[in-house]
């Protein structure tokens, strides 16, 4: 059945020749418009290159909660998962209630900094300023949209919601008829609805204070909590705030020397990934990974790191 599944759904790579003996692998990805989508055929292509006896194929799918869905049923191995749905999976909380799944992680390849963006304007200088003002919590249906609401319920912040999309929302800030919104970073930096809003109005960055961060840390485990350095844009200071990572997960019944050999030949990569994704080049995936990741790695990822002689935090370190 498996084998059917990944021929209806599965395009395989092209990297060498087939060989008897080779395990098939199909990785579940994105929508095929999405970098994220590029980024899982470059994997492709580093496991087919470089693990042997591996071969893998990469299917097109709904993200995150498809590709866990379809792991559950067996039909793709690993996948594309972020770090807050993966922890809430094996949680058996929020969208899992009552149905925790086997997940286990393999790497984290990019964070995704929650970043709330006001009108320089609008007068507001830290969080609790929000209270009563016209605010977008993130794109309607979208993660940092519900992200954002947990983490104010957490800490206790409100503000006047208001929905839309990223269009939508843009060109209310910019006519001044909502003050701000959060919107993912691109990786380190601010992203692209972000800098045309500040083509034509001063921006400003709320961040964390240490109370508010130290909070989230200790109450919210299914996100990080990072310091961005300053040069977020230009004259942006250094800030802290939320994030979630985005990474790959896999059952723990994959075989650890599956495991090993597909993590081995993702970290010891230096071209492939970052010419995949642009905002990869001259990250360390290792660090990424100890940074974000939410859920215990699979045990041939820690056999990884450990010859790296790296320490792993007790969150990544599977249960024994």
């Amino acid at each position: 059945m498996k084998h059917l599944v990944r021929a209806l759904l599965g395009a395989t790579l092209l990297a060498g020749p087939v060989s008897a003996q080779d395990t098939d692998l199909l990785i579940g990805s994105t929508s095929a418009s999405s970098s994220h989508y590029g980024y899982f055929v470059a994997v492709g292509q580093l496991i087919n290159e470089n693990a042997e006896g591996l071969r893998a194929s990469v299917v097109e799918t709904g993200a995150t909660m498809d590709n866990i869905r379809r792991m559950e049923r067996g039909q793709v191995d690993l996948g594309l998962v972020t770090t807050n749905v993966a922890q809430h999976a094996v949680a058996g909380t929020n969208e899992f209630e009552g149905k925790q799944q086997d997940l286990m992680l393999l790497w984290v390849y990019t964070g995704a900094p929650q970043n709330v963006v006001m009108r320089a304007d609008a007068g507001v200088t830290d969080l609790s300023g929000l209270a009563g003002v016209r605010f977008n919590p993130g794109i309607k249906g979208s993660a940092t949209e519900s992200t954002t609401e947990a983490v104010f319920n957490t800490l206790g912040l409100t503000a006047d919601y208001v929905r839309g999309s990223t269009t939508d929302v843009v060109d209310m800030i910019k006519d001044n008829r909502v003050a701000g919104y959060v919107k993912s970073g691109s990786g380190k930096k601010l992203d692209g609805s972000t800098m045309d809003i500040a083509t034509s109005t001063d921006i400003a960055i709320l961040g964390l204070t240490a109370a508010q961060a130290d909070k989230l840390k200790a109450e919210m485990p299914d996100i990080s909590v990072v310091d961005i350095p300053e040069g977020a844009a230009d004259g942006v200071p250094a800030y802290t705030t939320w994030s979630f990572g985005v990474g790959v997960g896999a059952p723990s019944t994959m075989d650890e020397e599956t495991a090993y050999q597909i993590v081995k030949a993702v970290m010891e990569d230096k071209e492939a990934q970052a010419n995949a994704m642009a905002s990869l080049k001259g990250e360390n995936l290792a660090d990424i990974t100890l940074q974000f990741g939410t859920i215990p790695l699979h045990p041939g990822a820690v056999r990884w790191f450990e010859e790296q002689g790296i320490d792993l935090p007790a969150k990544l370190k599977p249960t024994e």
